[in-house]
């Protein structure tokens, strides 16, 4: 199928990177104006929740739409893909997506938020990212590596059950329920019409990802992975191409990475929302680096963030992918209260102080 397309001067390798890029690019400027965010939906400020929220799911929507067309046109096939493993790797999925909802709280931001944070001048969010991708990187192949493979040796043997797709009902009934649910949450969440609209376009980005690495960039003699938008393995797959780049080769993910930065950069430029932002406090620096190295590895555990499960994963009627997200949105909520309750108990111990008489 590469071939047909006339990429006569590209491997399917290289192709791969142009076309991360360029989705990258769509996605960090899309991402930046509409401040795409699900931590802001799900534990941010009362005002701002419900408007976030509903940013977040009318992306999904599309997506889910998008995908669930591609497949039904049969031009893309998920049969071999991970979110469809057979054997449902149960502990690793809900232990990573907790803490991996936890890390993205101390950091006030998933990974893909981050990645568009650093683009606009936050140094805080760009080191968050580096130690991000240095611990996914050690969990997927490195130190950290047994935690992964011992959690994810518990497994659930799930057979044709590991998409709601083959629940009665089929493709057709779980995409419109979702996109109905998702619906009617947007339909009160507030949102600008114009922020909806951009999400909307956002969420699209993710079938034209599948399209383009399992539909034009298929090569059965240069094979490459089909994949969508994600973060996790795209920036330990950044950090490892940047410090080992002549033996190692760029792919998708590094285009994609780059691209998102990009994007981000050009769009707060143009807008004049660029700032360079850095740590507060020794404490801060703690905090966001403590929820960095949870990010890292929960992601990894989890199969990918609140972007690559979420996102890109739940449009493929994956129960795994599913799992991930509602592990992630719990893990987030929970740390969520339990900083509140720590900040209560603090203010409750101050001393009162009275005016002199």
């Amino acid at each position: 199928m590469f071939e047909t397309f006339g990429f006569e001067t590209l491997t399917p390798q290289q192709a791969a990177i142009l076309f991360g890029l360029l989705l990258g690019i769509a996605f960090g400027a899309l991402a930046e104006v509409t401040k795409f965010c699900i931590r802001r939906g799900i534990v941010g400020a009362q005002a701002e929740r419900r408007p976030a929220l509903g940013v977040w799911l009318i992306a999904l929507a599309s997506a889910v739409i998008g995908t669930q067309l591609a497949l039904a046109s049969g031009v893309i096939s998920f049969d071999a893909h991970r979110f469809l493993a057979a054997d449902l790797p149960w502990l690793a999925i809900i232990i990573g997506g907790l803490l991996f909802g936890a890390g993205m709280v101390l950091t006030r931001g998933c990974v893909s938020r981050l990645t568009v944070l650093s683009g606009t001048g936050n140094l805080r969010a760009f080191m968050v990212l580096l130690v991000f991708a240095f611990v996914a990187h050690a969990t997927l192949k490195g130190v950290l590596a047994p935690i992964r493979t011992t959690l994810g040796a518990f497994t659930l043997p799930m057979g044709d059950m590991v998409t709601l797709a083959n629940l009665p009902g089929g493709a057709a009934f779980w995409s419109t329920a979702i996109v109905v649910g998702v619906g009617a949450v947007v339909w009160r969440s507030g949102a600008r019409p114009l922020h909806l609209a951009l999400a909307a376009l956002l969420g699209l980005l993710v079938p034209a990802a599948w399209l383009s690495t399992g539909f034009v960039l298929f090569d059965e003699f240069d094979p490459i992975v089909m994949e969508s938008l994600s973060f996790t393995s795209p920036a330990a797959e950044t950090l490892f191409w940047g410090v080992a780049s002549t033996s190692i080769p760029a792919g998708f993910g590094v285009g994609l990475l780059g691209g998102v930065v990009a994007g981000a950069l050009v769009a707060s430029l143009i807008a004049g929302r660029f700032v360079w932002q850095s740590f507060e406090s020794p404490r801060q620096t703690g905090r966001y680096m403590g929820g960095a190295v949870l990010m890292g590895i929960g992601g990894v555990l989890a199969g990918g963030c609140t972007v690559g499960a979420g996102l890109s994963g739940v449009p493929t009627l994956s129960l795994a992918a599913i799992l991930a997200l509602i592990a992630i949105v719990v893990g987030a909520r929970l740390t969520n209260g339990w900083l509140g309750a720590a900040r209560y108990k603090k203010a409750a111990e101050q001393p009162t102080m009275y005016p002199a008489q």
